[in-house]
């Protein structure tokens, strides 16, 4: 019989994000303040996050991926199932013009098909 572990979600946001994920219940976050060493704080986040073993969902602010754009890659290239990470629209909106048909292409190459809803 398989075990099942237990992973928790974590995100890398600015504070209304973070705020408001907390109040959903999620206790791994790093909250990332508007100053000048935004991209270093977001990459040191993120490396924390992706090598801890009980961590199976970080969401990450969509504005902050530009910093990490190699790492992301990497984790999503690699052959480990966890962390999946998942970009969230700020509340500004998103950068993609088709949200559905990115998320769409997101899950089928996560998890091998597509989901309609």
């Amino acid at each position: 019989m398989l075990t099942v572990k237990h992973l928790d979600i974590a995100v890398i946001g600015d504070e209304d994000l973070v705020s408001g994920l907390r109040l959903a219940g999620i206790g791994r976050y790093f909250m990332i303040k508007g100053n000048h060493d935004t991209g270093e704080d977001v990459r040191k986040a993120l490396s924390e996050l992706i090598n801890e073993p009980d961590i199976g969902v970080v969401m990450i602010l969509e504005d902050y991926v530009e910093y990490v754009n190699d790492l992301v890659a990497h984790v999503r290239e690699g052959r480990k199932i966890t962390p999946v990470i998942i970009e969230v629209p700020s509340k500004f909106g998103t950068k993609y013009k088709d949200v559905v048909g990115y998320y769409k292409t997101f899950i089928k190459a996560a998890i091998g098909f597509e989901v309609e809803i």
